[in-house]
């Protein structure tokens, strides 16, 4: 692992997507060096081989704690449309195949839907956290539709197609400090910052 100097503790989000770093880090408390797979030299990607969203954020986060021996956490995310019995599901960020593209996914998405009127979806995350060689889980998640085009050019991922219940704005047309007010990834966010200020010293 690279040594980052720091006088603060570190916890590392094993993710390289740096979307998601940036969606949590302003949540972090200030005490916590919050760290990516890219900052502490991590280039390989962990296979997610597991079958659902627990499972995958578990695998990730066990391989990092176990072979850095440092405070880790990792999410599993993914959109589950009612329409398409849940799918993509833990496949979201690879649902049309290789290479692996967010707009190729929607594409892929918007034409299996059709012109379908059931279009009621959720986003739905997991973290799960391994500190002090003890693992937590928190959860979030938000009911929505998929709508028929996208809207908006903010977020990634099925966000420009991802209407959230009781507001007239995609997820993609949301601010980020507006987007984390409600979304899937803010409310598991919230939970595991909870943990970390009643526990991480």
């Amino acid at each position: 692992m690279k040594n980052i100097i720091t006088n603060k503790k570190s916890l590392v989000f094993a993710t390289h997507n740096q979307n998601k770093v940036d969606e949590i880090k302003d949540y972090i408390p200030k005490n916590i060096n919050l760290l990516s797979l890219n900052d502490i030299g991590h280039k390989k990607e962990i296979e997610e081989s597991g079958k659902s969203f627990y499972e995958n954020a578990s695998i990730k986060a066990s391989y990092i704690y176990n072979k850095y021996n440092v405070s880790c956490f990792s999410d599993d995310s993914g959109l589950e449309v009612d329409y398409l019995s849940g799918r993509p599901g833990i496949y979201s960020a690879r649902y049309a195949g290789k290479p692996y593209d967010n707009q190729k996914n929607i594409d892929y998405l918007l034409n299996e839907m059709g012109e379908s009127k059931f279009r009621s979806a959720n986003f739905k995350t997991y973290i799960v956290l391994i500190h002090n060689s003890h693992e937590e889980i928190f959860e979030g998640k938000v009911n929505g539709e998929i709508l028929f085009k996208r809207k908006g050019s903010d977020g990634f991922g099925y966000d420009s197609i991802f209407l959230p219940v009781g507001l007239k704005k995609s997820f993609a047309e949301l601010s980020l400090s507006e987007k984390n007010k409600i979304s899937h990834r803010g409310i598991a966010t919230r939970k595991l910052v909870k943990y970390l200020n009643d526990n991480f010293n």
